[in-house]
């Protein structure tokens, strides 16, 4: 019903990633060079994750939509735990994130993307998207809780996530980047996390950023969920 309401929403879920499909693919695919595969089997690991994580940034927003409304003063005057509140805002973001992966599973099937790794890592490589998308929107609620307006919660969400995104391995490999910034490139939670997709997806060594990439997934929730749920339960 939101996307009803919104139709904004439903042009940043899903027009949006699969306008950088197709832009990435047909007019960088040609200039950009990775070892083994064409370019959108490369690409495309990477895109599902940069869509979960521009994704999760409608937690913060809609969270700040409610402030403005007085929707979370209701909720808190409810008897219910505090973290039931946002576990349910962030759940639904996490439905949207599993509908808009699979789009784009689908867009990149027609335009040449293939699993070479089996239906089983298939879903692997999915469910490890998804779960991602999931930490981060703790994150993003945490954002939007803070700065309770519609408009400063997504250019908060945006201005840090968008360079975390390009510093990663989605669109190039780490090895093609300067010498300074592989350091950061390759430790990157977000790098972590597309390597282990891609190998689920179209094979190659998959422990070492498997185990990284479940770290950070951790971490991000054992920071976050707790900050996020005292901000909520600070919040005016």
């Amino acid at each position: 019903m939101r996307y009803k309401r919104l139709p904004q929403l439903i042009v940043f879920s899903t027009i949006q990633p699969v306008m950088f499909v197709l832009l990435f693919t047909y007019v960088f695919g040609g200039a950009i060079k990775t070892s083994t595969y064409n370019y959108i089997t490369y690409l495309l690991p990477g895109i599902l994750v940069q869509t979960v994580l521009f994704g999760s940034m409608q937690t913060g927003i809609g969270l700040a939509e409610d402030m403005l409304k007085g929707m979370i003063d209701r909720f808190k005057s409810l008897p219910m735990a505090h973290s039931a509140v946002l576990a349910g805002r962030t759940i639904s973001d996490v439905a949207r994130n599993v509908f808009v992966v699979l789009l784009m599973s689908g867009v990149g099937f027609l335009i040449g993307f293939r699993f070479h790794n089996g239906f089983f890592n298939f879903l692997a490589a999915l469910g490890i998207t998804v779960l991602f998308g999931f930490a981060f929107s703790w994150i993003s609620a945490m954002i939007g809780m803070a700065v309770k307006h519609v408009e400063t919660a997504q250019v908060a969400g945006f201005i840090w996530v968008f360079p975390l995104v390009f510093m990663s391995s989605i669109f190039v490999p780490v090895q093609t980047m300067p010498v300074w910034l592989q350091h950061f490139a390759k430790n990157s939670p977000i790098t972590e996390v597309v390597n282990t997709v891609r190998a689920l997806s179209i094979g190659g060594p998959v422990a070492d950023s498997l185990w990284k990439a479940l770290a950070w997934i951790a971490v991000i929730f054992i920071v976050f969920v707790p900050l996020s749920v005292n901000r909520y339960r600070k919040a005016q």
